[in-house]
């Protein structure tokens, strides 16, 4: 497997530096019911504006329900199908458009439900396992085979499992996006002190 642990520029968690996107997944290894539930529950815990928890999300695990997976696979986009046939559960992440308690416009919850997806990714890596978040779907084509409400946004697709060796990935250009070396912009360029575009700290 590929050490791809984040080069910082200080020390982080491990937990964050060992998160990252792969895309070989190995086809012969299932996620197990309990890692699921773990999975789910970090998600639940999730903050979120007034606690609305504005997320939704549907899961297809290919184990228990191959049919069903194949549907949510057959959603994705070309370059995402290319590598995700080797996944073993599939995640589908939606956002509310109104609070529960009062019908009013939640303009937050994109923001919330990211965060939810983001702590069942970083469960996935203290579970032993590798989370990619993608955004190539076909959103219409998951209402209609799946029944998504209207007033609930498709976010995401999260790919979930064990990771592989990057010689499982058949296509070049996939396994070139495998290789490459992770990167982030400056701090300097995403983080300002006090006011936009001014030095932070």
């Amino acid at each position: 497997m590929q050490d791809r642990k984040a080069i910082t520029g200080v020390p982080i968690h491990e937990l964050l530096a060992r998160r990252w996107s792969p895309r070989a997944f190995d086809a012969s290894r299932a996620v197990s019911r309990a890692q699921v539930a773990a999975l789910v529950e970090a998600a639940r815990w999730a903050p979120s504006c007034f606690g609305a928890e504005p997320w939704r999300f549907l899961m297809w695990d290919r184990a228990q329900d191959a049919a069903g997976w194949q549907q949510a696979y057959d959603c994705l986009s070309d370059n995402n199908r290319k590598w995700c046939k080797n996944v073993p559960l599939l995640f589908l992440a939606c956002a509310a458009s109104s609070f529960e308690h009062n019908g009013q416009p939640n303009r937050w919850s994109h923001y919330d439900t990211g965060m939810a997806a983001l702590a069942l990714s970083l469960e996935a890596v203290a579970q032993g396992l590798v989370a990619h978040q993608m955004g190539g779907f076909d959103i219409p084509k998951v209402r209609a085979a799946f029944g998504v409400p209207d007033d609930f946004m498709p976010m995401a697709m999260i790919a979930v499992g064990y990771q592989a060796a990057p010689e499982v990935l058949d296509d070049e250009e996939t396994l070139k996006k495998e290789l490459k070396p992770r990167a982030r912009k400056p701090v300097a360029e995403r983080f300002f002190g006090g006011r936009w575009g001014a030095p932070a700290g």
